[in-house]
């Protein structure tokens, strides 16, 4: 396997693939390179008309809480490990909780989503919940979460450790591995496949545009889809006037 660092910074041209490819082809992508387990599963857009969620992952771990260590006045130490973590985020990277998909009680509020924006943060995602939901629903900040929650974390999450291999909403999530979030919801591709397989999805959806015009004239699957050598011959023919939009 190919090492690549989980700082070094997508390029602009995997950049523009991806936010160009939607989650239902990078997943099909992954398959292809036998991967079916990338799809993270319950969770949603808080936000759904704010931009796609592109970016590598920032990775914060909850472990469950426990009275005598959790309780309100650990947040008056700026240095808490949920504190330290929004303050580490990096511009272009996404903060990916591991919350074991326990929703009770929030992975974080609206405040901390705020400041991680302002850090040039591309996204949240958590399998457990947030809290202050209607901020989120107007934070220029794509979020995912499986619920809301007013409950603050302290009362069933403790913030263990960052920038760790973790659990989210059943996949494994490494730190620097790249996640692509819309209506459909959030994918994981791990960091050495991410220019392959955005520029390999990002070539299928652009083939499927013209598939589906085909289709929207009235013309049968067979042949169109998937497509066959004449369909393909003819798609070439369009791709001269309608050259790939993310070069």
């Amino acid at each position: 396997m190919a090492e690549t660092s989980e700082t070094e910074p997508l390029s602009e041209g995997t950049l523009k693939a991806l936010h160009y490819a939607s989650t239902a082809t990078i997943t099909t992508q992954l398959l292809s390179r036998g991967l079916r387990n990338q799809l993270m599963q319950g969770l949603k857009p808080l936000n759904p008309t704010r931009e796609k969620l592109v970016g590598t992952a920032f990775t914060l771990r909850y472990i469950p809480a426990r009275e005598d260590l959790d309780e309100p006045s650990v947040f008056q130490d700026y240095d808490h490990p949920q504190r330290k973590a929004v303050e580490s985020v990096q511009p272009s990277q996404v903060l990916v909780i591991d919350s074991r998909g326990q929703q009770r009680a929030a992975s974080l509020g609206h405040i901390l989503a705020t400041r991680l924006l302002q850090r040039g943060c591309t996204g949240v995602v958590t399998d457990g919940s947030v809290r202050d939901s209607d901020g989120f629903s107007v934070l220029d900040l794509p979020t995912f979460a499986a619920n809301p929650s007013a409950n603050t974390n302290l009362i069933q999450h403790h913030a263990a450790d960052m920038q760790v291999p973790i659990g989210c909403g059943e996949v494994a999530v490494y730190p620097g591995d790249v996640l692509v979030g819309d209506v459909d919801g959030v994918v994981v591709i791990p960091r050495h496949l991410a220019d392959e397989v955005a520029e390999a999805a990002a070539r299928q959806e652009h083939l499927e545009v013209f598939v589906l015009i085909k289709i929207e004239s009235g013309e049968s699957l067979r042949g169109v889809y998937p497509p066959d050598e004449s369909t393909r011959a003819e798609y070439e023919k369009w791709l001269r006037d309608n050259p790939y939009p993310w070069r």
